[in-house]
């Protein structure tokens, strides 16, 4: 994840803040939530809490941002949830790893350790929990954005055909057909997740091929398959590209995310170079090209999420 000029500066300035505190006691002038937290909004019926607000508003403080920071967190937070929800929805969450991973390279940028970068996050107000939620979102949004509306993009026929006559041949590409194998942790059971992760590798090397994958799911506990079909290349997700591309066997390597843990059983890959591959490797083209920061389709996406949502404020 590539961090800008405005959260570099949030990380200075908890810094410099946190040099000029005398004794671990917390930062002056920065509010810290308490432990008796109240529900402020109500979003689908997930709770914000008086405690999530007051962490966004010392967020809010350090970026130095005016007006009325308790609305402005608020409102944050409610876009922030919504996004949460559809993020898990449609199953599209960055991974675990993959956030302290960006959280790791963020305090190594700045020449601070992650449990330097902790503290003073927790000196500040905001706290490394609220950080990584931050994170996480910031992440996962920008994919679903390109993912919901990427088929709008669609190209016509004729489109193909004349960036086909421009290069003179077919893209090739590489077709996989995949099952998605996820070793469920249920949301009130976060502290499982490491037995989990351990049974999940122990099970690769005994899956059976794909067409045993429903039979194979049976000897393990909350354990479920998800067929996934056909795949080509430009249309891999992210977070399970590398994965694919690594893998030596029928199966990826594991990663954590808000389901469970999860791999991927390779079923069947080749090289292909139809119509049909040509449109998906030129689709991936154009869309590389977009920033996700200027796609006019987040704000859409967003409004229309707010449009359905039900948004009770305490």
């Amino acid at each position: 994840m590539t961090f800008g000029k405005k959260q570099t500066r949030i990380l200075l300035l908890c810094a410099a803040a946190l040099a000029f505190t005398a004794g671990p006691g917390p930062l002056p002038g920065v509010p810290v939530a308490h432990a008796a937290s109240e529900v402020a909004v109500v979003v689908n019926k997930t709770a914000i809490t008086t405690g999530d607000v007051a962490k966004r508003v010392a967020f809010l403080r350090l970026q130095r941002r005016k007006g009325d920071l308790k609305k402005m967190a608020r409102e944050e937070m409610v876009d922030e949830t919504l996004k949460r929800q559809e993020i898990a929805r449609v199953g599209m969450s960055v991974s675990t790893d993959e956030v302290d991973a960006a959280f790791a390279r963020f305090a190594s940028s700045n020449k601070l350790s992650v449990q330097q970068l902790t503290g003073i996050l927790g000196q500040a107000g905001v706290t490394a929990d609220h950080f990584k939620a931050y994170i996480a979102v910031s992440m996962s949004w920008p994919r679903l954005v390109n993912a919901r509306y990427g088929s709008r993009g669609k190209l016509s026929s004729q489109e193909v055909a004349t960036r086909l006559l421009e290069r003179k041949e077919k893209p090739v590409t590489t077709e996989y057909f995949l099952k998605q194998v996820i070793f469920v942790v249920p949301a009130n059971k976060k502290g499982i997740v490491g037995k989990r992760k351990s049974e999940a590798e122990a099970s690769r090397s005994k899956f059976p091929g794909c067409d045993q994958a429903m039979e194979f799911a049976k000897n393990y506990r909350d354990v479920s398959i998800r067929n996934l079909g056909r795949v080509l290349a430009p249309e891999l997700p992210d977070d399970w590209k590398p994965l694919i591309e690594k893998a030596k066997g029928t199966t990826t390597g594991t990663r954590v995310t808000e389901r469970g843990v999860e791999y991927l059983a390779i079923c069947n890959q080749r090289q292909v170079s139809d119509d049909v591959a040509a449109e998906v490797v030129f689709r991936a083209e154009d869309l590389g090209k977009d920033k996700p920061a200027d796609n006019p389709n987040a704000k859409k996406y967003l409004d229309d999420l707010r449009s359905k949502a039900q948004i009770v404020y305490r």
